[in-house]
Formats: C-alpha cells, sequence, structure tokens
C-alpha cells in the first residue's frame, strides 16, 4: 500500500490538503509536523505522526523511512524568521553546506533532492488541489475598474522580474508607483507596508516565478489575504491563472464581495 507524507507547515492550506488527499489517495496519510508551525487538530487527523523542529532534516527522513513513505506534499508555509531561527541538525548542516544561497527556492529544492534520495517522491504542491487553481478572469468581488487593470499591466512584469531573482512574489502598487515589494518578511507583511503608503485603492499583484517548481512555494491566496486586504484598503488583487491556489473558495469568495475586493486571475 502506498504511503503519502503531508509535509505541514501553518494555515489553512495543510488541512484543506487533507480533505481532498482523503477523497481521492487510497493508501495511509503520515503528517510530519513543526512545533510552533503545524495545526495539532491536523496532525492528529494522519494516520500518525511526528513532531518535529524547524531544521530536524534527519529526523523528518527517519519518520518518512519508518513509516514507508514512497511520497510526500509540502503544504502550508513556515514562519519566515525561522529560517534564521533555527537549529539544524547534522543532516541539514550538510545539507546547508552545499548552498550558494539561502532562499526559498534554494532551501526546499535541496530538501527535495534530500527526499528523492531516501526514496520519497516529492510531489506538486498542487496534488489533489487541481480544481482550486482558478482560471483566468474575474474570480471575486467587483469587476477591476481600468485604473486597476491599468496597474496590473504596469505591475505584472515588475513582479515577474522580482520573482525570477528570488526575492518575492508579491508586490503592491497604486496609479503606476510601486509601494511594496515583498521580501523576507511575506506576504502578509507585504499587504500592510504597501496599504499604509498607498493609502487606499491600491493593487496586490502576486505571481509565480517564471520557472515556476510546482512541487513548493506556490502561490495561495485564502479568506485571510482579503481578510488583511481590507485592513490594508487593498482594492485589487491579482493573481496568476493557473499558478494560483484558491483555498476556501466559498469563504474567500464571500468576504471579497462583501468588502468589494476584487480578486482578478491574469493569464
Amino acid at each position: 500500500m502506498s504511503v503519502l507524507g503531508i509535509i505541514a507547515g501553518k494555515g489553512i492550506y495543510p488541512s484543506i490538503l487533507m480533505d481532498e488527499a482523503r477523497k481521492k489517495f487510497p493508501g495511509k496519510i503520515v503528517v510530519a509536523a513543526f512545533e510552533g508551525e503545524t495545526d495539532p487538530a491536523l496532525a492528529a487527523r494522519g494516520d500518525s505522526h511526528c513532531w518535529m523542529k524547524v531544521g530536524q532534516l534527519g529526523k523528518l527522513l527517519g519518520f518518512l523511512k519508518d513509516a514507508n513513505a514512497d511520497q510526500a506534499i509540502m503544504a502550508g508555509q513556515i514562519t519566515p524568521g525561522r529560517l534564521f531561527d533555527f537549529r539544524p541538525d547534522f543532516k541539514a548542516l550538510l545539507l546547508l553546506a552545499t548552498l550558494k544561497e539561502r532562499n526559498a527556492e534554494s532551501l526546499f529544492g535541496a530538501v527535495a533532492g534530500a527526499l528523492e534520495k531516501s526514496g520519497v517522491k516529492l510531489l506538486p504542491a498542487t496534488t489533489f488541489l487541481e480544481d482550486f487553481l482558478p482560471l483566468a478572469g474575474l474570480v471575486a468581488g467587483p469587476k477591476p475598474s481600468k485604473s486597476h487593470l491599468r496597474d496590473m499591466e504596469f505591475a505584472w512584469p515588475i513582479a515577474k522580474e522580482v520573482s525570477r531573482m528570488n526575492i518575492g512574489q508579491t508586490i503592491v502598487v497604486k496609479k503606476g508607483t510601486v509601494l511594496a515589494v515583498e521580501g523576507h518578511d511575506g506576504t502578509n507583511e507585504t499587504i500592510r507596508r504597501g496599504g499604509a503608503i498607498g493609502k487606499g485603492d491600491s493593487v496586490l499583484v502576486k505571481v509565480s516565478k517564471p520557472r515556476q517548481d510546482m512541487r513548493f512555494d506556490v502561490p495561495v491566496i485564502g479568506p485571510d489575504t482579503v481578510r488583511i486586504c481590507v485592513e490594508a484598503r487593498i482594492s485589487c488583487v491579482i493573481i496568476e491563472a493557473g499558478k494560483t491556489l484558491l483555498l476556501a473558495a466559498d469563504e474567500t469568495k464571500q468576504l471579497a464581495a462583501q468588502h468589494k475586493v476584487t480578486i482578478y486571475a491574469k493569464e
């Protein structure tokens, strides 16, 4: 029997993945959970689970091997600051020594390589969630204004270039001016920074990387994205069609309609 490992970070993403995997995956599902990140309720839903600290790569590989997992999915975020505040075990230290850069792509890519060497295939982060990838066009909320569409066309190549350089995948713009660029602080703080400068009617643009590795770091939005945009007075969210996960779609769309936040998917 095949065994699937969910390497679970924080947020609703791992829980939604568990829901869909239970419907579609015939084998056992085990959960690799991180202290201070993973929801304990999600961990308990696995056929087995193991708690570990961020950076305990040897423990992760050992758990998946003991569980006979032959495939795994990375789901959910790890608090960005933990990438500088974690205590790597010996296995992780050896891996880090091979890296010239420390960013999400290089770190997760190296972990993926270590998993593959141990006999665990890392599946795309969108596995079982293909129906959660919006197609091009209006996703939720009111139609984008002409000003929003102009800002979308202005911001799109900038966001793509920023993501290509592994800086971040999100920018906030208003009337042809870049207000905030995602850095190590993550998407939510970028929204807050950009919103504070824009003081209303700003546009959030979130893209995939030009050569996005769909196994990790896939763009995701959900109800919390809309809530933070409302607080930051951002009125339009532009995502990349077919490459951005829309989680808790009904709640997200309801919030967008209620607060008049446009969500639009661009090809």
